[in-house]
Parts: C-alpha cells; sequence; structure tokens
C-alpha cells in the first residue's frame, strides 16, 4: 500500500535570473508523479521573481523607528529595515494603523492582529531570514502564488502544488494551492519544517503518494 513520503529535492542556488518552475522541472522533474504534491519555499519563490532589496536601499521612516522599538528581536520585522520594507509595500499608515489596533486587541488577549492587517509585514523576510547569499537582503512575500502552484501542476503533472512559508519553530502556512488542493491539510504535513533553505539548498519538497493516501 502507498504511504506519505516527503523527499527533499536538492538544487542549486537560486537567484532572479531563474525561474522557480524551470528549477523544479530541472531538479525534481524526475521524482514528481501523478499522484505526488509539489511543495516550494515562499522565499525561494519571491527571490527568483526579484522580490527582494538591500537594507542601503531604503529610506527609513520615523513610523518604522517608532514601530520597530515595539517588536520582539526574534520577530520577523527584527529590524527597521524590515519594517521599512512592509511600509513601502502596504503604505507607512496602514502598517501605522495597523500596529495601533494591534496594540489594542492585545490588551483583549487578541494576538495576530498586526500581522493580519498588514500582510506584508507577515511574508516579508528580514536580514538574515533567508539563505545565503541572500540573507544580507530583506526578501518580500511572493507574487500571484495560487498562480505560481498551477503552473507547477501544468508542467509536472503533479496531482497539486503549493507554495509554503514555514519555519523551524512549528509555524506552517500555506500561501498558494493549485485547484482542489486544501492548503491547511499540506501545511500540517509539512509543520516539522523538511525544507533547507540554508546550506543543505533544498527548497521544493514532494509529498509522494498523496492522492492515493488522501484518497482523492
Amino acid at each position: 500500500m502507498a504511504e506519505l513520503e516527503l523527499v527533499c529535492v536538492p538544487t542549486r542556488i537560486l537567484t532572479d535570473n531563474d525561474d522557480i518552475v524551470d528549477a523544479i522541472v530541472e531538479f525534481g522533474g524526475h521524482k514528481i508523479g501523478p499522484e505526488d504534491i509539489v511543495c516550494v519555499a515562499e522565499s525561494v519563490v519571491a527571490i527568483t521573481q526579484g522580490r527582494f532589496t538591500r537594507p542601503e536601499e531604503l529610506n527609513v521612516c520615523w513610523q518604522a523607528r517608532l514601530i520597530n522599538r515595539f517588536i520582539h528581536p526574534d520577530g520577523s520585522m527584527a529590524s527597521i529595515y524590515g519594517m521599512q520594507s512592509a511600509m513601502n509595500l502596504d503604505g507607512k499608515w496602514k502598517v501605522l494603523g495597523a500596529f495601533i489596533l494591534g496594540a489594542i486587541a492585545k490588551i483583549f488577549r487578541k494576538p495576530g492582529v498586526f500581522y493580519a492587517i498588514a500582510r506584508a509585514a507577515s511574508l516579508t523576510d528580514d536580514v538574515t531570514g533567508t539563505m545565503p547569499p541572500f540573507d544580507k537582503h530583506i526578501v518580500f512575500g511572493p507574487k500571484d502564488p495560487d498562480k505560481v502552484a498551477e503552473k507547477i501542476v501544468s508542467r509536472t503533472g503533479c496531482y497539486g502544488a503549493v507554495v509554503a512559508d514555514v519555519n523551524d519553530l512549528k509555524r506552517s502556512a500555506v500561501l498558494g494551492t493549485s485547484r482542489g488542493i486544501d492548503g491547511n491539510k499540506i501545511a500540517q504535513l509539512l509543520i516539522d519544517n523538511p525544507f533547507g533553505n540554508d546550506s543543505q539548498m533544498t527548497p521544493i519538497v514532494i509529498i509522494k503518494n498523496y492522492a492515493s493516501v488522501s484518497g482523492k
């Protein structure tokens, strides 16, 4: 009987000169079957889309400096540059408003409001938040992750595909899926973070036999 198996696919360092779908076909195409789910790390998708910047290219506003004083040093917005990047994408007044509403919500024991409103902040990887050589960059969230997932299915013939945001703190989220795929179920399968975005260079994970095991 078929069993679920998570297969990590090693690649070289992928840059903005690469196409993520081409890379999946090149490095993992021979391992992908019609019952499999192809998962790709969101930061690598964003990098191949050119969605990153260097801190020295940013003009940091007072709103970013103010909010950053209240951000936990281990958070995704640990530097003023990460916060400024989020403001450049979402708008500085929207992010400031989200921060104020989030602070009020915490009084009533409702966490996560800031990141729910300021989506760019929740998706941005601050400096050192991704693999070298992009650990000196700020990487934004990927553009059109659902469309990326659909392209992966079209090119590889797999059962489904997802763009996932997973870390070693047991935080797992699926940002984009191909049609018919339950992102919450896939997020749970990835909860132990099989991706290796650092020296392992395995930003692609194949969930083998998913269609058979899930009964689809």
